[in-house]
């Protein structure tokens, strides 16, 4: 996570979300473990396409539609964001 805390990291990625989608939440709303999809935060899956394009182009990684994966990636923001720094490219 290259100089934050895990904590730091999910706000960044919180707000990154709250930006790309905008969103009419603070980034203390999202809960670490809400689910993001359907219930909780409430995105669709065109917002899981937008927020899979935003993270792509900051952290250099690739969040594919076929990705058998996905569902449990974007299941919180806990999972995506644990994701995102494992695989991160910058």
């Amino acid at each position: 996570m290259l100089g934050t805390t895990p904590t730091d990291f999910y706000n960044e990625i919180a707000a990154l979300m709250i930006e790309c989608l905008n969103l009419e939440v603070a980034v203390a709303d999202i809960g670490l473990d809400e689910p993001l999809y359907g219930e909780g935060l409430g995105l669709d899956s065109i917002d899981v396409l937008e927020v899979a394009l935003v993270v792509s182009k900051r952290y250099g990684l690739q969040l594919r539609a076929d990705d058998a994966n996905n569902q449990q990636i974007f299941s919180s923001l806990r999972h995506l964001a644990d994701h995102i720094a494992a695989q991160r490219v910058r």
